[in-house]
């Protein structure tokens, strides 16, 4: 085992230590927060289309990739907002922006640090729902470096979808998108890109503003090696709505296994997140 990785018994309890610590410490400070509020705005962010301003920071540490079962860390800071378009319609952009510190994937590759592709979705969303909501639009992949091991060196777009139910304390659905490549972003001849991206999601949602929540962020890459074509992380998550100042807050702490990943890797993963939220109702 590298020296690099913690046992997986320790990245468990590592985790939990995390998720409790980010619970218990906020639990404190969201003590002057109505609780209705709370709690409806911890609903809100298991919705990828609400009508809310949010701004999330997703750190996360992926574990066992390389050769050297190395350590790749990945901060994801993906806004969201919502634009009335008519009384009957939200527009909802969602960014998402990763910026990676790739370690050696193999003997002779240096170690790298830069943007990955970034993805821009719109969601056509209606404003009324009975408990079920939807989103659709378009998907954008803008390709921001040359380095292969970073991203695609592709511009890509395609189509992609949210399906939603909130009933009671609970939040399930389904958010998608397939992306195609169209153009290369340089003169260098990269492979095309036909990834389909699956992210399911199940979450409970307590009064207190606390939810915990399971979700995948699964993809499939049809011109990848065979073998490779899946990378299928199931999420286990934590997290609480508290005050940052004048405005509302998230912090999330988190675990990640790998059921199926390409052969270099990850196979597991710490996540925390901070989430700032400002609500919109126009």
């Amino acid at each position: 085992m590298s020296q690099r990785q913690l046992p997986r018994t320790a990245e468990v309890l590592v985790a939990a230590a995390l998720c409790g610590c980010i619970v218990i410490a906020s639990s404190a400070r969201a003590q002057n927060a109505p609780a209705a509020d709370t709690a409806q705005l911890a609903k809100d962010l298991s919705n990828p289309v609400a009508d809310l301003v949010s701004v999330p920071f997703q750190f996360n540490w992926e574990q066992g990739v390389g050769d050297q079962d190395a350590t790749r860390t990945v901060l994801n800071v993906q806004p969201v907002v919502p634009f009335t378009l008519n009384d009957k319609w939200n527009l909802i952009g969602r960014w998402i922006m990763p910026l990676v510190s790739q370690p050696s994937l193999a003997p002779g590759l240096d170690s790298t640090f830069g943007f990955s592709d970034i993805t821009f979705s719109a969601f056509f969303s209606p404003k009324s729902s009975s408990g079920f909501t939807w989103g659709f639009g378009p998907a954008v992949a803008l390709p921001m470096t040359d380095d292969p091991t970073l991203g695609s060196g592709k511009w890509q777009a395609g189509p992609t979808v949210v399906l939603l139910k909130q009933t009671g304390s609970w939040t399930y659905g389904v958010l998608a998108n397939q992306l195609w490549s169209f153009a290369d972003a340089s003169d260098e001849d990269r492979p095309d890109v036909d990834r389909l991206f699956l992210q399911p999601f199940l979450a409970y949602h307590t009064p207190g503003g606390v939810t915990w929540s399971v979700n995948s962020e699964s993809t499939y890459d049809r011109n990848a090696a065979h073998g490779d074509e899946w990378t299928v992380p199931i999420n286990l998550a934590v997290s609480k709505v508290t005050r940052f100042g004048p405005f509302p807050f998230s912090i999330q702490g988190g675990y990640g296994y790998y059921a199926d990943s390409p052969h270099i890797g990850p196979e597991r993963k710490l996540r925390i997140a901070f989430t700032l939220i400002l609500p919109s109702r126009s």
